[in-house]
Parts: structure tokens; C-alpha cells; sequence
């Protein structure tokens, strides 16, 4: 892969800088595909490269998997995603996505990443480039989810840290609205080991449990 001098000089400085404390390594290729970033998270009980990106064109049966998997507890796993629907089209509406084209009511342009260990996604990403009415108040700008056979060995601390400087770096967000159910404990941990600190918990007929929001 090849990169820019400055950014690639600048992302393996920052890199160096993580790793002289100890933590395992983590490879990051940002979406510009010109500058790759090396950063350090370690996962609790699991020593492995985790990889923010999209499913190549030869790694759709991965991605049918990671979505079965985990679409029976989580329905929206795949964003925008309809069965049936061809893998190159599916890859063209998550550019869409990102770009801010054809967008649904109501949404804003969005970051659609998947975390690969190895040849396996062990979790997805929504990195939301701006927040509206209902964001603000329950969605925030990242949303989440480790598949389940993954959960549990620290992913979800990694997967938010690298999306959180995904969006400072890239996309110029300097407060970062996280946020999770009230009685969510796992991701209530995960939030505050990436400097989440709570605003407030929201509430209302329209919500199946309280929000707690957390800013980065």
C-alpha cells in the first residue's frame, strides 16, 4: 500500500507513541487509502490485529455470516442492507452512504466500516458524520456492534477507539456523542475506557429503556 510522506511520517510517529506502552498492536487503514495508521488497544483477553474497513469483493460469504449471526438480536446489523440484494450493490449504497448521495429522510452521511480479525468480521461500525434531532438526543455519532461468538474479549474497546479517532482525524469531530442503554453494562465499560463522560440519561414513551449520552 502506498501513502503520503507527511501522514504516513506523522500516523507511525503517533503509532510509536501508543506502542511504547505496551499494548498490543492494531494495523488501521483509513478510508482515503493514502495514509495508514498504525495505534495500539488491547483487548482483554485476545492479542490480534483488528482492521477497520470494508469487506473486499471475495469476502461476501464473511459478511452473510457475521449478519445471521448476529441480525436474530440486532436486525439492523447491515445498514441498508436487503436480502437478496447483490454484494457490489450493497458496497455502492455504503459509499452512497458516505458520501451523503440518496440518502433516506431524516439520515445523515455515515462512515459504514466492518472490524476484521483476520479473515473473520468480528464487529461493525457506523460512524455518523453529523448529528440530527433524534442523534443528538439518543443516536450519537457511533454506533456499534460486536457479533456474538466475539463478544466479550475486549473488541468493543477497540473497534470504539479506532472510530472515535476515525472521527476526529478524518471527519473533524472534536465532541463525540456516544451513547447506550441504561442497564448496558458491557458498553456503559466501554464508553469510559475511551473517555466517555456522562452528560445525562433520557427517557420517554418513545424509548423501550433510558439512553445514558456520553461525550469523547
Amino acid at each position: 500500500m502506498r501513502t503520503s510522506g507527511i501522514g504516513y511520517r506523522r500516523g507511525w510517529a503517533r503509532a510509536n507513541r501508543w506502542a511504547a506502552r505496551g499494548d498490543a498492536s492494531i494495523d488501521m487503514p483509513l478510508r482515503d487509502r493514502n495514509l495508514q495508521i498504525a495505534v495500539s488497544a488491547l483487548g482483554s483477553r485476545c492479542r490480534q490485529i483488528l482492521t477497520l474497513r470494508l469487506p473486499r469483493q471475495d469476502e461476501e460469504e464473511e459478511l452473510l455470516r457475521a449478519h445471521r449471526a448476529t441480525s436474530p438480536e440486532v436486525p439492523g446489523f447491515l445498514h441498508y442492507y436487503k436480502e437478496g440484494m447483490l454484494f457490489s450493490r450493497y458496497l455502492e449504497v455504503l459509499a452512497d452512504q458516505e458520501r451523503g448521495a440518496n440518502l433516506p429522510p431524516n439520515h445523515v452521511p455515515t462512515t459504514f466500516l466492518f472490524a476484521f480479525v483476520a479473515t473473520r468480521i468480528v464487529g461493525r461500525v457506523s460512524i455518523r458524520h453529523s448529528l440530527n434531532e433524534f442523534l443528538e438526543r439518543v443516536g450519537g455519532h457511533i454506533g456499534y456492534v460486536v457479533v456474538p461468538e466475539f463478544r466479550r474479549l475486549g473488541y468493543a474497546t477497540t473497534i470504539l477507539r479506532l472510530s472515535v479517532q476515525i472521527a476526529r482525524e478524518k471527519l473533524g469531530i472534536g465532541r463525540i456523542l456516544v451513547t447506550c442503554d441504561d442497564d448496558n453494562i458491557g458498553s456503559i465499560r466501554t464508553i469510559k475506557k475511551n473517555g466517555g463522560i456522562l452528560d445525562n440519561v433520557v427517557s420517554g414513551p418513545d424509548l423501550d429503556k433510558p439512553k445514558r449520552r456520553y461525550w469523547i
